[in-house]
């Protein structure tokens, strides 16, 4: 039970890394105002009225965290990443070809979730190492926010 756990965790960074990069890929091969106009953001981002960009800059901002967070892991763990990824993909593919494609199995999450990175066994200074570097890709795209953007983020943060 315990490994289908880990298994689970492990295939949920591995589809949340395949799927983001997947995402900026398309919308940096294509500089279509619509495929932008559909980028996902998290909470309320989609209702701040972002420039095209604003958008391209936070895609820089999270492509660069993710590369950075990236190189915190060892081989080991990235290799285990890996295999992850591939054993979602291949899940994800059994699925496309059931027609289940959008319905999540119980107890799958969506996006990332503070257990994502259990079983990597990371070690105490990579764990400060990620916090720090999320944090400065949260400074990084406030920065980027116009001052009624931010003012308007603060209070969907607040109505939560």
């Amino acid at each position: 039970m315990k490994l289908k756990a880990l298994s689970l965790v492990a295939g949920a960074i591995a589809l949340t890394l395949t799927a983001t990069s997947f995402a900026v890929h398309a919308q940096t091969a294509s500089p279509s105002p619509v495929l932008l106009a559909q980028t996902p953001h998290r909470g309320h981002w989609k209702d701040l009225g972002l420039t095209d960009a604003q958008k391209t800059q936070i895609q820089a901002i999270k492509r660069d965290s993710r590369t950075k967070i990236e190189a915190v892991f060892t081989p080991e763990q990235k290799a285990k990443l890996e295999a992850a990824k591939q054993a979602r993909r291949a899940e994800w593919q059994a699925r496309k070809a059931q027609g289940q494609i959008g319905q999540r199995q119980p107890g799958q999450h969506h996006g990332r979730k503070k257990g994502d990175f259990a079983d990597l066994n990371l070690s105490e200074i990579q764990r400060t190492e990620i916090r720090q570097i999320r944090e400065s890709e949260k400074q990084q795209i406030q920065a980027v926010f116009t001052p009624e953007q931010r003012q308007k983020l603060e209070q969907f943060r607040q109505n939560r």
